[in-house]
């Protein structure tokens, strides 16, 4: 995982944007029938209304200590219980098998490499319960995008310079004061390579958390998985 702790200060203000998504991972949650697990929780910005609407005691991993102090003092002011945890994603272990796993706003991108991600997708394969759902969203890399602020300084939210690394298929997030965390983005085809080897199986794929079709126009990918009743 590559994540400078000094991002945990603007994260709040940097994920402000991002709104639409917490009625979608809400949704999941209260249909499931278990324990609700979100991995890169963060701050806490999609945990804590999820157990607020859900009723659900919802278990968060990071491995940000200093995300996860933010998140535990916004679920105390929000009167939520979160059962937070620091820990790996890649090591993701559970006493009892979950309903649903899910990982918001773009975080599998902050894996590395192919092994990296099979490996996460194979600890939450076996730490769901059989039925159980695992969703997570990440942007759909766009070429046109990528060439119109590679290199150009952005003083929105946080000011920084995004860089391309396409032959890593890498971006760099270069705040001004130095810090720097790193995403790796994944083709459709990458992901359901990845529920393959897992042995999930793809329920839903969208563009958008409004159910949008997913099309050569879409942005972002919004998926569900399930694991198999049976193997």
């Amino acid at each position: 995982m590559t994540w400078d702790e000094t991002f945990a200060v603007d994260y709040e203000r940097w994920s402000a944007h991002m709104t639409d998504d917490i009625a979608f991972y809400a949704a999941l949650a209260r249909e499931a029938d278990g324990p609700v697990v979100e991995l890169a929780v963060g701050t806490g910005r999609v945990a804590i209304p999820v157990a607020r609407s859900t009723g659900h005691r919802v278990i968060g991993l990071d491995s940000s200590s200093a995300m996860l102090a933010l998140a535990r003092a916004n679920a105390t002011t929000a009167g939520v219980d979160l059962d937070l945890r620091e820990a790996d994603m890649r090591d993701l272990h559970l006493d009892e098998p979950a309903a649903l796993v899910y990982c918001p706003f773009r975080s599998l991108l902050h894996l590395p490499t192919w092994s990296d991600r099979r490996r996460t997708f194979e600890r939450v394969a076996a730490a769901l319960r059989p039925g159980g759902r695992f969703a997570w969203n990440a942007f759909a890399f766009d070429h046109h995008v990528a060439a119109r602020v590679d290199g150009a300084h952005q003083d929105d939210r946080t000011p920084h310079t995004l860089r391309y690394w396409v032959g890593d298929n890498r971006i760099d997030i270069i705040r001004d004061d130095g810090a720097t965390s790193s995403l790796w983005w994944a083709t459709k085809n990458e992901w359901l390579g990845l529920l393959d080897v897992a042995n999930l199986e793809l329920e839903t794929l969208h563009g958008g958390f409004a159910a949008e079709p997913f099309n050569d126009a879409s942005a972002e990918y919004v998926f569900v998985a399930r694991r198999p009743l049976t193997r």
